[in-house]
């Protein structure tokens, strides 16, 4: 097969826009940014979609999180209802390192969580919090570095 003859034009990489601006303001943004030796004690994981398969996602993380070396336990604050003892054990977690919370009374679950990451049982405490505004993470990270634990935060969608 035959092409029609096409005058040669020289092809642009992809990039090349790109790659010749200058790179040089941009790594030394990064690089003048301090390094936070401080390890993270405060993350947050958001799902959506449907309930089942949003449980599907947690699984391996909350499984992983049942298996840590550390001797304290993993807490789960206020968990959703559909995260029930036989779904954790479906999950393959290990039950006898999980402690599940609910507040009582008057308690709030952001309460509950915050002490129990003061307490430093736990070496990782999991709420569903949501919304999480600034005051309640700066208190949960507050919390979190006084018992030396993590702090995750599961936003349901």
């Amino acid at each position: 097969m035959q092409f029609p003859h096409t005058p040669q034009q020289t092809q642009l990489p992809l990039f090349e826009a790109f790659l010749a601006q200058p790179m040089a303001p941009i790594l030394k943004e990064v690089v003048e940014r301090p390094w936070n030796a401080e390890p993270e004690v405060f993350s947050e994981l958001s799902l959506r979609g449907a309930a089942g398969n949003c449980l599907n996602l947690l699984a391996p993380i909350l499984r992983e999180l049942s298996e840590d070396q550390d001797a304290r336990w993993l807490t789960l604050i206020a968990p959703p209802a559909s995260l029930t003892q036989t779904w954790l054990r479906d999950a393959g977690l290990n039950r006898e390192r999980i402690l599940l919370l609910q507040p009582r009374g008057t308690q709030s679950a952001q309460q509950l969580a915050c002490e129990a990451l003061r307490l430093g049982r736990s070496h990782t405490v999991v709420t569903w919090l949501n919304p999480l505004n600034n005051n309640s993470r700066q208190q949960l990270i507050s919390a979190a570095r006084t018992g030396d634990a993590q702090s995750l935060n599961i936003r349901l969608g």
